[in-house]
């Protein structure tokens, strides 16, 4: 079955819910607020990029991109997070998840954004770019192993250090 990603729009909103939801509930560290990030970030205006996959006509996957306020080497660098990336649990392990990575942060260089972090699996985001070790170049309240970045022109200088903020909403999830 063919798989196709789009932005997502107001309509898509209860099923981005259902999808997020059933994505986490299955997780070792279940639902944490998620879907009400995905509602907040949108509120606050900070989405760069919000997608959908769909599979049948309906809902697959969603993959949202959050502006993020980044200082690398004294100056400003517009950045964004990945965060979160959810499929449907009885579609996951079949592409989905990563076609909607590659293009939102196929987006992302579209619009000029210039790195982008995540913070989650060491064996699953290292694939689209994202690294450890660049991202312990930023101060965080999610620095640690799990905290990844990637410089969206691959061809870019890494920096050399700065401070890596995450959406105020990311904050509120508390």
């Amino acid at each position: 079955m063919t798989t196709t990603i789009r932005p997502a729009t107001a309509k898509d909103a209860d099923a981005i819910d259902t999808v997020i939801r059933a994505a986490f509930a299955g997780t070792d560290f279940g639902h944490q607020g998620e879907a009400e990030l995905v509602w907040m970030v949108g509120e606050d205006g900070d989405t760069l990029v919000s997608l959908i996959a769909e599979r049948g006509g309906a809902v697959a996957g969603h993959v949202l991109f959050s502006r993020m306020a980044i200082e690398a080497d004294g100056a400003a660098l517009s950045g964004a997070g990945l965060a979160p990336v959810s499929v449907l649990p009885e579609l996951q392990g079949q592409g989905i998840g990563d076609a909607l990575i590659r293009a939102g942060l196929y987006a992302l260089r579209e619009q000029g954004v210039a790195i982008s972090f995540v913070l989650g699996h060491t064996a699953y985001y290292p694939r689209f770019g994202y690294s450890p070790d660049l991202a312990s170049r930023f101060a965080s309240p999610f620095a640690g192993p799990h905290f990844m970045a990637m410089m969206l022109d691959s061809h870019a200088a890494w920096p050399l250090g700065g401070r890596a903020d995450y959406a105020p909403a990311f904050g509120r999830l508390g």
